[in-house]
């Protein structure tokens, strides 16, 4: 069995909620505020804080705009954000 690094775990991923973001956008596509909201069962505050944060990680780019009259946010992974999932990934599948 492979040694498990603690170290290795990015401290950014140990949310379930920022771990379920980066999941979902990993296969890379497009993805809406209101589809995480509804997908995550959370709050809008709760989201916006979790996008910041992955955000200013360089983990997701956020593209802001209007369908109509209405805002539209959408989020896509960066190749630092799906490297990061995937070593995230790795680490852990070392416990198994």
């Amino acid at each position: 069995m492979a040694k498990l690094d603690l170290n290795r775990i990015d401290n950014i991923l140990t949310s379930k909620y920022r771990l379920a973001v980066l999941a979902l956008l990993s296969s890379g596509d497009e993805i809406d505020f209101s589809f995480f909201k509804k997908e995550l069962d959370i709050s809008d505050g709760n989201l916006s804080t979790h996008m910041t944060k992955l955000e200013k990680a360089g983990y997701i780019t956020v593209k802001k705009q209007f369908k109509g009259k209405r805002p539209k946010t959408t989020y896509r992974i960066t190749d630092i954000g799906l490297k990061q999932y995937e070593s995230y990934l790795n680490e852990i599948a070392k416990l198994f």
